[in-house]
């Protein structure tokens, strides 16, 4: 289930999102509004609904968490940009990294 979270997600949330893939949540990050989607099976889908709310292409980033280990990574095909010096699916940038964690962190799962 594809959730759009603008503040501290419940357990209810984080177990419904963690669904899709058997507790590992793949997200989009808004970077400058500070949201998140989350679940689905499909980075897509998460930055379709993001754009749809108004955020700006240049601000979303993908990756996923593990819940169980809590675990962290920065890949998804959303994230191969050029034009932003990120030619890999991996989020190559380190300052971009750290907000990301620190969203995921704030919303998602205490990393």
């Amino acid at each position: 289930m594809l959730l759009l979270i603008t503040s501290k997600a419940s357990k209810a949330s984080l177990d419904k999102a963690a669904e899709d893939l058997d507790g590992y949540i793949k997200f989009v990050v808004d970077l400058d509004k500070k949201i998140i989607t989350a679940g689905g099976l499909r980075h897509f889908d998460g930055e379709q609904l993001l754009l749809s709310n108004g955020s700006r292409q240049q601000d979303l980033w993908g990756g996923g968490v593990d819940l169980q280990t809590k675990e962290i990574d920065f890949e998804s095909m959303i994230n191969i940009r050029p034009a932003q010096s990120n030619s890999s699916r991996e989020v190559l940038d380190l300052k971009v990294r750290d907000l990301i964690k620190q969203i995921v962190s704030d919303l998602l799962v205490k990393l």
